[in-house]
């Protein structure tokens, strides 16, 4: 379901062809409708595998029936092979469709790694193989650079953690670059995962917490100053704390903040009420993500049609905006070097072709 269908931007044809990265999208969040049907008829259960029953299996009610929906899809990936087969086809519709060069996807290896109640479960080993040969595929195959960001789902505890750390840890690939905290907010505490993150740093991972998308801006304070965060996925309710706005500017902190997504698990109740423009206003690094796109009815092209609509942006602002993205990555310097300078050559080429390319 697309939350904002009536949304026409001028500016489509440009973003279609303009150049991204995306920091903030979820490995199995990021299945489509096909892709999920394909690994329903390979683990046959409680999701559907028919086209129109998948869409009323995503309307979500609330954020808390979002988080029950995904994890029935994350039941289905359940082999070496379903890890392959899901993180090529979301890269191939990331980069045929969406100009994507760059995305850092959140991974979650506890829910794969770990044995199912049928006593089923991949070796860690299997897991980062899967991961890794399709990451090499999709590099090859479609010219997109894929970084991982290793996930505590926070839902299942401090266990969850500890294992999150040690898949980490022992089992790193130059291509893991983070290390974040997601699912449910309220009831999970910041200040628990504080060693682990500790632990992470202390090897080189960035920290990229998921923090204020549910909960009050104190979530957010505890990211920065326990978790060492240095970007924050959501900050949502950020907005309502106009010191913590201020240290996120001076800070230089980016928040990874998905319009769409807020709208549809009822963290923002309207678009309008969107706190992106006060970010924006307040000097905060803003970056633009689509979160899990296919359950939410978006793609990151229509991120940033929503983005031009609340932030007033022109052809040169959208590009500007792809560049932030860019630059708060944690891609290597020479990839940022050559996505920044094809961001440039099309907002170049744009220009002198003058209105809006179609």
């Amino acid at each position: 379901m697309s939350t904002s269908d009536s949304l026409a931007s001028p500016y489509a044809g440009f973003i279609a062809g303009l150049p991204k990265a995306e920091l903030h999208v979820h490995h199995v969040g990021s299945a489509s409708p096909r892709i999920v049907s394909e690994l329903a008829e390979r683990h046959p259960g409680t999701v559907p595998s028919d086209p129109e029953a998948l869409r009323r299996f995503f309307e979500f009610r609330d954020f808390a029936h979002f988080i029950e929906v995904y994890l029935a899809v994350v039941d289905l990936v359940r082999t070496p092979e379903d890890i392959r087969y899901l993180t090529y086809e979301i890269g191939r519709e990331m980069a045929t469709g969406q100009a994507l060069r760059y995305a850092e996807l959140t991974c979650t290896p506890y829910t794969s790694v770990r044995p199912h109640e049928d006593g089923k479960g991949m070796p860690v080993e299997a897991y980062t193989e899967a991961l890794e040969d399709a990451r090499g595929a999709v590099e090859r195959d479609f010219g997109l650079v894929l970084r991982w960001i290793y996930d505590i789902p926070g839902e299942a505890g401090v266990p969850s953690a500890d294992a999150t750390l040690a898949y980490a840890l022992e089992h790193r690939t130059d291509a893991l670059v983070g290390f974040g905290l997601g699912g449910p907010e309220i009831g999970v505490p910041r200040p628990q995962f504080q060693p682990h993150f500790d632990a992470a740093r202390a090897a080189g991972l960035h920290s990229v917490p998921h923090a204020g998308e549910t909960t009050g801006p104190e979530t957010i304070w505890h990211a920065l100053d326990l978790l060492g965060a240095e970007r924050i996925g959501h900050g949502t309710s950020a907005a309502q704390d106009p010191a913590l706005l201020a240290a996120l500017a001076e800070r230089g902190i980016p928040l990874e903040v998905c319009p769409s997504s807020n709208i549809a698990t009822r963290a923002v109740s309207t678009l309008e009420e969107h706190p992106i423009r006060a970010f924006r206003d307040a000097g905060v690094v803003v970056t633009v993500n689509s979160d899990d796109p296919p359950m939410f009815g978006t793609t990151l092209n229509h991120e940033y049609e929503v983005a031009a609509s609340l932030l007033d942006l022109d052809e040169a602002g959208l590009a500007d905006l792809a560049r932030t993205a860019v630059r708060a990555s944690f891609a290597e310097d020479g990839v940022k070097d050559r996505v920044l300078a094809e961001i440039d050559e099309y907002a170049a080429s744009a220009s002198a072709a003058g209105p809006e390319m179609e």
